[in-house]
């Protein structure tokens, strides 16, 4: 059991050496607000990016959204791994005097959520988990993503159908193209591309934590090859009192594409 002095002096560590992250505070408009929920983005995302449950969940609990490192408008740096991010998150907590939060993170997120138990479990109330299992991926899944990325910035590109069509050369989804453009202005990506293509063994890598015994919701989309059977056994290894929610007919984006019935779940498990 960590003494109050100890507890200060890792905020006190944690406010001064962790990325100070870029963030938004949605207070609940209830009187009797519930825990703080934390709200974490993606890859090549931003605190956006799950605005569509934070508009729901603000209504019971005040929702920070924030940036990560190297993404939207926090600083950026040639670390990355989610033992830093996690860190950065809880520096956060500390810098708004938050003892306890729920964590929700989609996919890079996620891990980042997850990373967090194994530095301050004291501070995690509830973690869910969105389509992403604390499993290390092939490391070359997002090429054909950063490539087009690339070309986009070495051709010059400024405006966005322009920059559209040059990724659909290496690109053949639609909706990715849609995402990552919303990160796209003035001729410039709102994330560092060269960073996170030269970290990306971290990002799609993961190293075991600790068990942490507390419950955690993973919901995966149907049709996403993110959280697997085959992973069952490396999620429980770790979360014991895991529990898996597929969401019918949703790909990795599950939470934009079936928002109520991610929302169901989230609000059923906490």
């Amino acid at each position: 059991m960590l003494t109050h002095d100890i507890l200060l002096s890792y905020s006190w560590l944690l406010m001064n050496f962790a990325m100070k992250l870029n963030f938004r505070l949605n207070n609940s408009l209830t009187t009797e607000a519930k825990t703080p929920i934390v709200l974490i983005h993606g890859l090549f995302g931003n605190l956006d990016n799950l605005g569509m449950l934070a508009r729901d969940l603000q209504k019971n609990h005040s929702v920070i959204l924030l940036d990560l490192r190297n993404h939207g408008l926090s600083p950026r740096s040639q670390q990355m791994n989610y033992s830093v991010m996690a860190q950065d998150v809880l520096a956060l907590l500390a810098r708004l005097q938050i003892e306890k939060a729920i964590i929700i993170g989609h996919s890079m997120g996620g891990k980042v959520a997850m990373a967090m138990t194994a530095l301050a479990p004291q501070q995690i109330e509830k973690v869910i988990v969105i389509d992403i299992a604390p499993v290390a991926y092939e490391i070359h899944r997002h090429d054909a993503i950063f490539a087009a990325l690339k070309a986009v910035t070495q051709q010059g590109i400024v405006h966005r159908p322009a920059a559209a069509g040059l990724m659909r050369q290496f690109i053949s989804e639609e909706a990715i193209i849609y995402f990552l453009l919303k990160s796209f202005k003035e001729g410039k990506w709102c994330f560092d591309v060269d960073i996170l293509c030269d970290q990306y063994e971290n990002i799609a890598g993961w190293q075991a934590i600790p068990l942490w015994p507390d419950p955690v919701l993973f919901i995966r989309g149907e049709l996403s090859c993110y959280i697997q059977d085959s992973h069952r056994a490396s999620i429980t290894a770790q979360f014991p009192q895991a529990y898996i929610e597929t969401i019918s007919q949703a790909g990795h984006a599950v939470h934009a594409e079936k928002t109520a019935m991610v929302l169901a779940a989230i609000r059923r498990f906490i």
